[in-house]
Formats: structure tokens, sequence, C-alpha cells
């Protein structure tokens, strides 16, 4: 059976959540293969608004495995009460989710390290979420992280954190912060022990079994393409890779099983946090957009900073990835715009850029050229069938097509799973089984 890989194509909030858990019924697993609980993927399922943080999507199909690999960093007290919530919506939670013991693990010290230093860096910081998730991610590539697997042997655990507080408080002292006590932040991880050993598995041994035993798996990432550490708009990026790569390393799997890749797209564009955003609205559109596409951080409800579809940036995530086809979504928040626009390239010093800019001192002076197009006027949520969407909408989707040379065969018109358009059953069926998707 194909396995597919969900990638976000701007800088994150694209609507992965809704489009992982639409299409989870054609899968056997969901696997998430990087990023923290500074993800929030927003799903509604009969009216009910529920925001997944570390937890694959696919957790609301309970007859689905989900699984957490090891390129995913993980706050314990986050993670059981992400459980919590979940199953006050009644989600079942049980051997259906299993989390890799190479997964590293967020301490306190990685929050208050984060906060302390973004906080020094003034009007020059990069809006993190300032949950621990880069500071955790430095220290596995430090070699001095501390593992899931660590809170199964309390010996090993207490000398890590020991060994750790010690070297951060000489880091917080030096702003002066208050000393963490290494005793309290042990004691603390011990009680997670017992209560994470149950979903503890070599997890790259369980999704190759799998695998190999005819299992299809649909690759769950987090933020989007434009936010990868390595391709993204560094250093205004996430502390992972959400792109491809990240797949392998973050499950432990060869590139050859992943048989596929769509991306999501909104059908605007937006961004949290600080950096360059070149189609960045400032006026009177850019609030429409932010209120009628609910544009607040799921995770942190900041308001998100709204934009046109930038093609150029676009068309650079898909050649990053290889993608071919996309699922563009949010098309109804355009319904009462008289115009909307499009980039369609940069310049740059008087000069065409050929290429998208990732440097932040670039794409912050270049000058988007746009095209611009009539608004439909019309109401646009709720539609499932391609040919009963205005005829001005149908125009602007084919253009975006055009300008970023890739087929679209989904549209999301709303956020509920039946808000939904199929615009090439075609494309979509060499990427799943439609007849599971049916079922």
């Amino acid at each position: 059976m194909p396995n597919l890989l969900i990638v976000g194509t701007q800088w994150g909030d694209e609507g992965k959540g809704k489009i992982v858990d639409l299409l989870t019924t054609a899968f056997d697993i969901v696997a998430r293969y990087q990023g923290g609980h500074n993800a929030g993927h927003t799903v509604f399922v009969k009216g009910k608004k529920i925001v997944l943080h570390t937890i694959p999507s696919g957790i609301l199909h309970p007859e689905k495995l989900c699984i957490i690999g090891n390129g995913v960093v993980i706050d314990p007290k986050a993670f059981f009460n992400e459980i919590d919530e979940l199953k006050k919506f009644g989600v079942q939670i049980d051997d259906n989710l299993i989390v890799s013991k190479g997964a590293h693990l967020i301490l306190p010290y990685h929050l208050l390290v984060e906060k302390t230093l973004e906080e020094k860096k003034g009007n020059k910081k990069i809006g993190t979420t300032c949950r621990g998730i880069g500071p955790a991610y430095e220290d596995k590539a430090a070699r001095i992280g501390i593992r899931v697997a660590d809170l199964l042997n309390l010996d090993v655990l207490r000398e890590k954190i020991f060994r750790n507080v010690e070297e951060k408080n000489k880091i917080l002292s030096l702003y002066n912060k208050s000393p963490l006590n290494p005793e309290k932040v042990y004691e603390e991880y011990k009680t997670y022990s017992k209560k994470m050993e149950k979903y503890i598995k070599d997890t790259a041994f369980v999704l190759n079994e799998k695998i190999d035993e005819g299992k299809s798996v649909l690759f769950e990432g987090a933020q989007g393409t434009l936010l990868d550490i390595d391709h993204g708009t560094y250093p205004y990026v996430t502390s992972s890779n959400p792109t491809p790569g990240g797949v392998c390393s973050g499950l432990g799997i060869s590139p050859d099983k992943i048989h596929g890749i769509l991306g999501i797209t909104k059908a605007y564009t937006t961004r949290v946090g600080m950096g360059p955003f070149p189609t960045e609205i400032f006026d009177w559109r850019g609030e429409v957009l932010r209120k009628d596409g609910n544009e607040f951080g799921a995770t942190t409800g900041r308001p998100r900073r709204c934009g046109w579809f930038d093609a150029v940036a676009v068309k650079y995530a898909l050649k990053i990835n290889g993608i071919k086809n996309i699922a563009l979504t949010k098309i109804d928040v355009l319904d009462d715009l008289d115009e909307i626009k499009i980039c369609i390239e940069y310049k740059y010093k008087g000069e065409t850029l050929k290429t998208f800019p990732t440097e932040d001192w670039v794409l912050d002076k270049v000058e988007p050229v746009y095209k611009k197009f009539k608004g439909w006027k019309e109401k646009t949520k709720g539609i499932t069938d391609f040919d009963s969407l205005p005829k001005l909408a149908r125009e602007y989707i084919k253009a975006i097509e055009e300008l970023i040379e890739a087929e679209i065969i989904i549209i999301s018109t709303g956020v509920e799973r039946q808000d939904t358009i199929v615009k090439s059953e075609k494309a979509l069926g060499k990427l799943i089984d439609l007849k599971k998707l049916r079922s």
C-alpha cells in the first residue's frame, strides 16, 4: 500500500491537521516525525474544535496506530495534558499510540533558557513560542540531551538531570535568573517514568516491520517548508526539518518508503512571529483575512500576520520537496474581498530574482510584483464540487496552478471534514487507496 507524506509549503498553519484527519481513513498508521508541542493542528469534528500539539491527528480514528518518532521533542507534562484533553472529547488512547524511545525530552531549563535568551534579543528576537523546543534540539545536537528511554532508568535520569541543571544554572545566573533545583526537576520527571512506560517503543523497528507487512503510513510533520532549519528563512525558522529528509531521520525509515508527497498550501499566506514576509498586508484587508480565517495561533493564541498568496515562495517549496500535487485550503476566507492579489515575482535592487532568497536580509528588502484578480464575492464555504465554485474562484485556483506549476487536487472550503472538494480523483488515486478513503 502507498505511504504518503503531508508537507506544509508556506510558514506553517496551512491546514495540515484537517487534511491529515481527512485522509487518515485510507491509511493504517499516522506517524509524526519532527517538531514539538509548539505545533497546533486544528481539526473540527461534528462542530467540535480539537487542537493537537504533539500527538498525531490520526488519533481521532481509534483503529489507527499513531507513532511519535525519534525526531520529535516531547514535554511530558504537555504530552499527558494533551491526552487528558483528548479523553474529555471521548478520544480513545491506549495501545493505538506509541512513542519512540529515542525522542528527546523537553525539561524546565529548556523553557527558562529560551525565554531568557529571547528577551535578551530585544527587537531581534525570533518570536518563538518559548516552549523549550529549540534548546531541546540544541542539547540533542550537543549530545547532552535526555531521551525518552532515560525515563526507564532512574539512576541514569537523575545523573543526567543533575549534570544538565548545573550547566544551565550557570547560564541563568549570567542573566540574574533564579537557579533551578535539580532534585525538584528529577522528582517531577520521575513521576513521568511509570506513566510513559506503556507508550515507549522502538518505533523505528515497529514502523519498518509494519511497512514490511504491507501496512500503509501517513507521515505527518509540523510547521512548513519556509520554517525548515536548513531550507527556510533562517534564522527565523524552527529547529528541525519539516521537509522530506526529516521523515527519514525522524522516524528511522529509508527514503524509498515515501511513495508520494502532498503539499498543503493556503489560498493566501500567513506567518507567526518575526522574520521577513514580502506579501504581508498592513491595511484592513489583512484584518479581514485574520478574522474570517480565524488566524490566531492554535498553540499560543497569537494573531498571525496575513498576506497575499506568494507564488514565488510556494514554487520554491515545491521544488525543495519534489511536490507535484497540492491541497489548497481556506479558499472560502477570500469570499468577501473585492480584489485579490498573487505575488508572481520579486524585485531586488531593481532586478528580478530568479530564485527565492532564504537570506533574511535579502528577503526583507524584496519588492513583490503582483497580479490582481477580481474577487468573486460569493459564498464558497461548504461547496463540495469544483464546478459549483464561482467562475472567478475557479480562475484564481487555475492561476495558482499555473504559477506554481503543480496540480491542485483537493480544495478545502471550510473547517469540517465534509467541506472538501476532490478536484482530481485520478491524481489523488495515485497517492492513496480511494476505496479505503470512502469506506
